[in-house]
């Protein structure tokens, strides 16, 4: 493991902040405080936004979006080609304070910004690409057609673990699209929110003729994500987070007739075949099950194994989980970094307790102490050799904890993949085209991402993101997800000199 390093860490986020052009009034003077889980130190005290003042950015949204739906897609996707830019040339400076916010480790953290510089250049070129279908019409002299307009100025409530990257999906998309962007981020995330949003102010400055509240942010507790989910003024919001939060804001959109999309929990498995290739299992499945500390909604959580290699593959990785270097993030070979606070801690210890009772065999788990920084919550990351899929491997605990489960025969793997309450990512490790196409097809994962000889985390901007059943439904990032950011018009022209009804129906009147 390492040694943390002895720098204060508010004087290094200051001076970053700085570096990122965010003022200092931003992040002092404030009552809501921000801590970082590299030492549990107070980095920041940032005001917070109070009702009033998010009722008038709500409003102010949706007077730029009046404005920004008239200017043309591709003039919109330019606005966001400069975003890219700008991110491009502020990358080291924000991915290491989303390093030293969130506690994932710098490459983690540099990879976050890059995801945004990339989805950044894919919503520029679809700028290009909002089209819609030409239809046949079964009446003589009339064309059908579809048209796609903005829908409004949408909400973004966003999590910890991505404090940065879930914005610019639903941002780059939204803008490009039409729509105004009014962000509710994470109150255990500010800083990069700050820094990210300073950064699209001075993409927009350099644009130009940006409708001013065209991109707003919330910094607040959770009623500043209540009142944007009740704004009439708000059409669609994308909000990330627990199953739990869904569960809140999907009735309360529902109730006034607004959209959602909803990226929630994710209880992700991995079947391994007899057939996989070991060597490139064991990476995959350690990066999947302890990139980000375990706290990403892909992580690997199952792992159902054949009974014919289940010892050498298990072997294999604890031979990993016990080398793996658990510490300060910044530092180069760091694989693993803090949790974020101590709930998180809590609940892992529940979990481990709860599958110890289940008669679980345990490798790893402990808390890591380190002197620098006694208020850090380190952990040695999980390995939970469990005989059945009990209630507490059927939860969702956001931590490194990777439960290991025998199967002798591929549709009894495919039943305990599917038989949990989750549905995001999912993967099948083999050599054996009819498994891999088995896992693939409608009898197999039941996921809304599902992969074949990689791990379950990872995903690339260009395809749709979001699973199913109690992940939520919702779909981000590539693909067509930006049809959600849109409304829908069918369009009927008759350029003839009659009138014929369709299914052909009569009605004629002198």
């Amino acid at each position: 493991m390492t040694t943390l390093t002895t720098v204060t860490l508010q004087d290094e986020v200051h001076t970053l902040l700085a570096q990122l052009g965010v003022s200092r009034e931003a992040y002092t003077g404030g009552d809501l405080i921000v801590r970082t889980p590299i030492t549990g130190e107070v980095i920041a005290h940032v005001p917070r936004i109070t009702p009033s003042a998010t009722a008038d950015a709500v409003a102010k949204a949706h007077q730029a979006y009046l404005e920004w739906r008239n200017v043309p897609a591709p003039k919109r996707g330019e606005l966001i080609r400069i975003l890219g830019d700008e991110l491009r040339a502020a990358l080291p400076e924000l991915g290491r304070l989303v390093t030293i916010e969130t506690g994932k480790i710098l490459s983690e953290g540099l990879g976050e910004v890059q995801e945004m510089i990339d989805i950044c250049g894919f919503a520029a070129g679809l700028s290009r690409q909002l089209a819609g279908l030409t239809l046949p019409s079964e009446r003589p002299s009339h064309r059908m057609m579809e048209t796609w307009h903005p829908i409004g100025a949408i909400g973004v409530i966003s999590a910890f673990n991505f404090p940065v990257a879930v914005w610019s999906w639903n941002a780059a998309l939204a803008l490009v699209c039409g729509d105004a962007v009014v962000w509710k981020p994470s109150e255990k995330t500010p800083l990069t929110a700050l820094a990210t949003h300073t950064i699209f102010l001075r993409a927009a400055a350099k644009f130009g003729g940006v409708p001013d509240g065209l991109a707003a942010l919330l910094i607040g507790d959770v009623s500043a994500g209540e009142q944007l989910v009740a704004s009439p003024l708000i059409p669609l919001v994308s909000a990330t987070g627990s199953t739990a939060m869904g569960r809140t804001v999907a009735p309360r959109l529902a109730a006034r007739f607004a959209r959602a999309i909803l990226e929630l929990g994710g209880n992700n498995a991995a079947i391994v075949a007899p057939t996989a290739d070991l060597h490139l299992t064991v990476r995959a499945v350690a990066f999947s099950a302890m990139g980000t500390a375990g706290q990403r909604c892909t992580t690997l959580r199952r792992l159902i194994v054949h009974e014919s290699i289940y010892d050498t593959l298990v072997q294999q990785l604890k031979k990993v989980y016990a080398s793996v270097v658990v510490g300060d993030p910044r530092e180069p070979g760091t694989l693993v970094g803090p949790l974020i606070d101590e709930r998180s801690f809590k609940a892992m210890q529940q979990a481990l307790e709860q599958a110890r009772s289940a008669g679980a065999k345990i490798t790893g788990g402990d808390r890591i102490p380190f002197p620098e920084s006694p208020q850090a919550f380190f952990v040695r990351p999980a390995l939970v050799e469990i005989p059945t899929q009990t209630d507490i491997v059927k939860h969702e605990t956001f931590a490194p904890i990777l439960y290991v489960l025998r199967y002798l025969e591929i549709e009894d793997a495919l039943a305990l993949h599917n038989d949990v309450p989750q549905g995001l990512s999912s993967s099948i490790f083999t050599m054996n085209l009819r498994e891999a196409e088995s896992f693939l097809s409608a009898a197999g994962s039941d996921c809304g991402i599902a992969n074949v000889n990689i791990g379950t985390s990872g995903a690339e901007i260009g395809g749709a993101f979001g699973g199913e059943k109690e992940t939520g439904g919702g779909r981000e990032s590539g693909s067509d997800s930006w049809k959600q950011y849109m409304r829908r018009a069918t369009n009927t022209i008759n350029y003839g000199t009659e009138l014929p009804l369709a299914q052909g129906v009569s009605f004629d009147i002198d």
